[in-house]
């Protein structure tokens, strides 16, 4: 048995809380916010899309960094065991389109309340509105003595074993000696819910390297005034395409929306995702407003519908075709009046009509800003990390999991389910 520390009272702290404790080790959560579960509370727009249904072979498809070292932790801990294991402590679960897994009530807080019943069941100690400050390591040949632990550790704290190594925590309110720590802080995306890249610190203080920290879905800010002409339109059914130097990096349909600041919408964070750590003046993004049609199907549906609305201005025969704030938008960028009669409009007006619609270009100036962004991109390097265990190759005993760890995939339940999955490999391999 040993005296386990988990810091962070997130998805993957409290996961791998419950699971070390399950596997029979004393174990203390250190949340430095007031309650648990904070960022849980605003994921998925409050109603918590805790994990995709999805197989394991597809998740990974879904990954972005870290594939090959998180496919070991997903095999044994998949999104069905998460389901599971919410269903098993009183959650119910549905899944809607695009096989995403919510609860039941819509309720993000059921996700955090079942995650911490399942941990008191267990034993686990928590300890809320304590922040851990610093952990110190200490080597084998440098263990306190009795006399010094009851010295530096509050009475109600365990002494570590007299096996090798252990940990000394400072916090605001004492000190602290665990056999094994686990890290759970999260990144530095949505600082309000507590992450404000603590575990980066600790993981260098302990001779971990940490890798460039970058927004990761987020949306993207558009400098063209047009884009702020469409703030609040919300597109569905469109494809996006990214491609740099005309090689295509990056495709996906689904829905959009354009905002005060550019873009944003799912498509487009899972976008930011693959965007965030290239030059942004090589980066071309286009929107297919069609899809479903190609170019020559496309022509077919216009030249029907000029022929229904020949009488009419370009501007009102495209009402069946588009939203109507999007129609100046398109025919400016194509160059034609929209006070243009139909009847004269030129093939070549016409084809460059469709090659917009199927192609509508979009220049990126930046990514907003990592405060906003759903989590962070970067984080400890995985190669200084067992992927089986999660523990530190660095120094032993010392784990890391969830999104500290640089790691991170596509919107759909998939970050959540890599901090469960992380989580528990963590809790059970201390």
């Amino acid at each position: 048995m040993k005296n386990v520390c988990v810091i962070g009272g997130g998805a993957a702290g409290l996961m791998a809380a419950y699971t070390a404790a399950k596997n029979g080790h004393n174990v203390t959560l250190f949340e430095k916010n007031e309650k648990l579960g904070k960022k849980i509370y605003i994921t998925g727009k409050g109603r918590c899309n805790f994990t995709n249904d999805c197989s394991t072979d597809d998740f990974l498809s879904n990954v972005v960094r870290g594939k090959k070292f998180l496919t070991g932790v997903l095999y044994t801990f998949p999104p069905q065991k998460t389901i599971d294991f919410f269903e098993e402590y009183g959650m119910s679960v549905k899944i809607e389109r695009g096989n995403r897994a919510f609860p039941v009530s819509d309720h993000a807080s059921d996700v955090t309340k079942t995650l911490e019943k399942a941990c008191k069941l267990m034993g686990v100690e928590v300890y809320l509105n304590e922040e851990v400050q610093e952990i110190t390591c200490i080597m084998s040949d440098r263990i306190p003595t009795s006399d010094i632990i009851h010295e530096i550790c509050t009475p109600d704290v365990i002494p570590m074993s007299d096996e090798v190594g252990g940990f000394l925590l400072q916090t605001q309110k004492g000190k602290y000696f665990f056999d094994n720590v686990i890290i759970a802080t999260g990144g530095i995306s949505y600082p309000t819910t507590g992450s404000t890249g603590d575990g980066y610190r600790f993981a260098k203080t302990n001779g971990h390297s940490v890798t460039d920290l970058r927004p990761g879905l987020c949306g993207l800010n558009i400098g063209w005034k047009w884009c702020k002409e469409l703030q609040g339109l919300a597109l569905k059914n469109v494809a996006l395409c990214v491609k740099i130097k005309d090689k295509k990096i990056y495709e996906d349909f689904g829905e959009m929306l354009f905002t005060h600041f550019g873009i944003s919408g799912p498509i487009v964070l899972s976008a930011s995702s693959i965007i965030n750590r290239v030059p942004l003046n090589e980066v071309a993004v286009y929107v297919d407003l069609k899809p479903a049609l190609d170019e020559a199907t496309l022509d077919k549906r216009l030249l029907r519908d000029f022929e229904k609305y020949k009488n009419k201005q370009i501007s009102n025969a495209l009402v069946e075709l588009l939203p109507q704030k999007l129609i100046p938008v398109l025919l400016s960028i194509c160059n034609i009046d929209p006070k243009k009669n139909v009847s004269v409009l030129t093939k070549e007006e016409r084809l460059n009509l469709v090659k917009t619609l199927k192609a509508l270009p979009i220049k990126v100036q930046s990514l907003r800003g990592i405060e906003e962004a759903i989590i962070t991109s970067g984080g400890v390097d995985l190669s200084e990390i067992n992927p089986k265990t999660m523990e530190s190759k660095k120094v032993k005993g010392l784990y890391f999991c969830g999104e500290v760890l640089d790691v991170d995939a596509f919107t759909g339940g998939f970050n959540m389910q890599i901090a469960f999955a992380t989580g528990y490999a963590a809790g059970k391999s201390v």
